[in-house]
């Protein structure tokens, strides 16, 4: 499906920002952008959950970023949170008022993959290159440091360190000095120290930063003649500078934008850090960012350039998949989901694609064992680095595929009533009819087959003579039906 207007949402750290880009042809036009320092991170309690007024100014910002969306397409919206909401605690109940006041659904992306999100976005904003470039993206609650050459990413980290938790932890109440600062720089050295070798100069040719920290100190040292760009000569002036003022709020510098005054001395301790454990020595600002990253990923996929497509089928040469077994569930599957939505239900092309990825992945965990390979399997999904996909698609890829099999009262989900939706018990319940109808390994001959919802369950009709002389099949399918019955759905066959 084609869309005349992207937009992308960033719910960081430090600030939240909306982006909207007209498409044209494979390339994107910005029309408009909105930001507000919500400071998520500020919010985070000594047990790492978001306080009550961090939640009221995310939510009054969502409200205001409504107003702009508003008549967009769910698909035409992209919405991630970063790391603020990848660790607090109560992170669930927040998104459940975040998404009603935005109107589109939040997304938790991984470090890895906010890294190739801001490599997209800053290598569209960048002139071809045949160097390899090392980006470096500072935000509120993490850093992301990237190496790659034109369009293709070659190494990727996050690291936790951001320009809040710096300038909260470093330079509480807004306090500059020597030994703060010495303090919080050695810090941003020992968490990079664990980059150090696959990251430090002679791994790249080029330095380039994006995001408000990095933006804010190039700006400073070019308003104020110290550098052009981000250089150690400039650094150092500017640190003189802050240390002189012996306070945020006495920081008086051309270039200096009011709202980077609470977290512009986090951010510099962890860029100086950065300089000097990767032999940094100039750096260059780029425009792009995570949110045109988000645009242009958003972009690939509605153009039938899907990154998750890829990644798939990366990882089913990785963990040695049959994918001629793949593609027989996978076809069945797909066949079967049609039928099986409740009635009123659409059948949404994401929810296809989901189950599609879940057949071809769902035997990833016998290259570790056959006994339990669907929960090995299920693990893998759930916890590896799965460029293109967000953590919140991972938790449900990770759900089909523990569920493709054994007893479904062992998994909470399936126990929790209302809680899964019925487009993903209808996902997991056509996956495991096709598992068991393949399960010799060989195209099932059913032309006769079809499959519905009923008002307690699923009927799958098959025919008689087939179900008598596969009598094996048949006991696996009697089984089945007992195992949905243990969670209170009534499964019939024939």
């Amino acid at each position: 499906m084609g869309y005349q207007t992207l937009a992308a949402v960033d719910l960081g750290s430090n600030s939240f920002k909306l982006q909207v880009a007209r498409v044209q042809g494979e390339q994107l036009y910005l029309l408009d952008a909105l930001k507000e320092p919500v400071r998520l991170a500020a919010g985070l309690d000594k047990n790492k959950r978001l306080d009550a007024d961090s939640q009221q100014r995310a939510l009054d910002c969502l409200r205001r970023f409504n107003e702009r969306l508003r008549g967009l397409p769910e698909g035409a919206v992209r919405c991630v949170g970063t790391s603020a909401l990848r660790v607090a605690k109560n992170a669930d109940g927040f998104l459940e008022q975040a998404e009603q006041a935005l109107g589109f659904p939040i997304e938790i992306i991984a470090g890895r993959e906010e890294a190739r999100l801001i490599y997209l976005g800053v290598t569209h904003s960048l002139p071809p290159s045949n160097g390899r470039r090392l980006v470096v993206d500072i935000g509120g609650g993490s850093t992301e440091c990237i190496i790659g050459s034109g369009s293709r990413q070659e190494s990727r980290e996050s690291l936790l360190m951001g320009c809040v938790n710096f300038s909260l932890r470093f330079f509480p109440g807004g306090k500059l000095d020597k030994a703060a600062m010495k303090e919080a720089e050695l810090q941003a050295r020992l968490v990079a120290q664990g980059i150090e070798a696959d990251f430090s100069h002679g791994h790249w040719d080029e330095a380039v930063g994006s995001s408000g920290s990095i933006r804010a100190v190039a700006d400073i040292l070019e308003a104020n003649g110290w550098s052009h760009g981000i250089t150690v000569e400039g650094m150092a002036q500017l640190r003189d500078a802050l240390l002189k003022a012996g306070h945020v709020d006495k920081v008086e510098l051309a270039g200096m934008r009011a709202d980077r005054r609470p977290v512009l001395a986090g951010g510099f301790a962890i860029l100086s850090g950065l300089f000097a454990e990767l032999g940094i020595r100039q750096m260059n600002p780029a425009n792009g960012a995570l949110r045109e990253g988000i645009l242009y990923d958003l972009l690939g996929r509605i153009s039938e350039h899907d990154m998750r497509e890829e990644t798939v089928a990366e990882f089913m040469r990785r963990y040695h998949v049959d994918t001629k077994q793949a593609a027989r569930v996978e076809g069945l599957a797909l066949r079967l989901f049609k039928g099986a939505l409740p009635a009123g239900k659409d059948e949404k092309k994401e929810a296809r694609r989901f189950l599609s990825w879940a057949a071809r992945m769902h035997e990833i965990g016998i290259s570790i064992a056959h006994s339990g390979y669907h929960k090995h399997g299920a693990y893998i999904l759930e916890n590896a680095d799965m460029p293109g996909f967000s953590r919140t698609d991972q938790e449900r890829l990770a759900l089909l595929v523990r569920a493709q099999r054994g007893a479904l009262a062992k998994v909470p989900q399936f126990m929790a009533g209302d809680a899964l939706p019925d487009g993903d018990r209808a996902l997991a319940w056509s996956l495991r009819q096709a598992v068991i109808l393949c399960r010799n390994r060989a195209e099932p001959e059913l032309a006769e087959i079809e499959a519905e919802a009923t008002a307690k369950g699923y009927r799958l009709r098959l025919p008689q003579a087939w179900l008598k002389e596969n009598q094996l099949t048949r006991r696996a399918l009697e089984e089945e039906a007992a195992y949905w019955g243990d969670v209170g759905l009534k499964v019939q066959y024939g």
